[in-house]
């Protein structure tokens, strides 16, 4: 039985974490988040102590190092902006770190990372839960059977509706979480990478509080992509359905089905880090890079662009 540290526990994604690790058979021992509305930790771990502050909490893990109870991992479920500092925090203390996405902000950040997973001998594993996906495993597979020079047409599309609180939130700062394309869009271009191969073009042609669109091309694909988080971009035949949440890739025209099958993708990121075959700083490179250039880009008016985007622009 591994012992299990937490930061952040009252967000969206804690529970996936905490379920995770109750599913592996692991403990998870002490809980850090400055919101204290995190009734959710007695569902699976109610013996956990919680700390409000990082200096108790902090104590507490040096504490626990000292009596010979360290800490085996700290995961992390923190504001973008603060997942540097965390992972830093976890490797000092002796202990591996599992990171949700986006890793950091910045491609430079992960050079740092990766100093002190050497001068520690510690490790950093990441949530790139789409790499596990069954249907992108498959459709990786048949990618890679392919011949070595085609292209494949990819429409990557992702709404998902949010209501007024989100721009009101560290969400909504671009300084603190990146902006739409990386906080609700990174692991999809991980998932492009790792399906598509290398990165070779990077245009951004919408780049907006709460939408954003590009086109990305890849070894193996000319993809034109568009994230929202705004209702209204819905289809309105998916909106009569009474779903807040349009998700859509097309392959050469064929759609491909990934709706089904996350509910156990961080259980199994889990088991994977667990047995030692964890996605490490490096494997993130590519997608942290692709967001900062978006964030960083001056929209473009031509070109590929995403069917939704003309009908968005003003």
């Amino acid at each position: 039985m591994r012992r299990f540290a937490l930061i952040g526990a009252a967000g969206y994604i804690a529970p996936r974490h905490m379920a995770a690790m109750r599913d592996t058979g692991n403990d998870l021992v002490a809980v850090l988040d400055p919101n204290d509305s995190v009734g959710i930790i007695d569902s699976y771990f109610p013996n956990a102590d919680f700390f409000t502050e990082f200096e108790r909490f902090d104590r507490h893990i040096d504490k626990q190092h000292r009596a010979g109870k360290g800490i085996d991992f700290v995961s992390i479920c923190s504001p973008n902006y603060l997942h540097d500092s965390h992972v830093r925090f976890a490797l000092r203390s002796a202990a591996d770190a599992i990171c949700e996405k986006p890793l950091v902000l910045n491609p430079w950040n992960i050079d740092g990372l990766q100093e002190i997973e050497r001068d520690t001998g510690q490790k950093v594993n990441t949530i790139l839960q789409l790499r596990l996906h069954p249907a992108i495993t498959e459709l990786r597979e048949r990618i890679l059977r392919a011949p070595k020079d085609t292209k494949h047409e990819v429409n990557l599309t992702y709404i998902t509706s949010r209501g007024n609180w989100y721009l009101q939130s560290w969400k909504g700062n671009e300084k603190k979480s990146g902006g739409i394309a990386t906080n609700i869009g990174v692991h999809f271009f991980d998932m492009l990478h790792f399906v598509f191969g290398q990165l070779k073009e990077n245009k951004t042609h919408l780049c907006e509080d709460t939408r954003a669109a590009g086109y990305l091309e890849y070894e193996h694909a000319r993809v034109r992509w568009f994230l929202s988080i705004d209702l209204n971009d819905i289809p309105n035949s998916v909106l009569d359905q009474g779903q807040r949440t349009f998700r859509s890739i097309s392959v050469d025209g064929q759609q491909i089905e990934f709706s089904g099958g996350f509910t156990d993708l961080h259980t199994r990121s889990y088991e994977e880090i667990l047995a030692g075959r964890g996605f490490g700083l490096e494997e993130n490179r590519v997608a942290i890079e692709t967001v900062s250039q978006i964030r960083n880009a001056t929209p473009e008016s031509g070109g590929e662009r995403h069917p939704f985007v003309s009908l968005v622009s003003v």
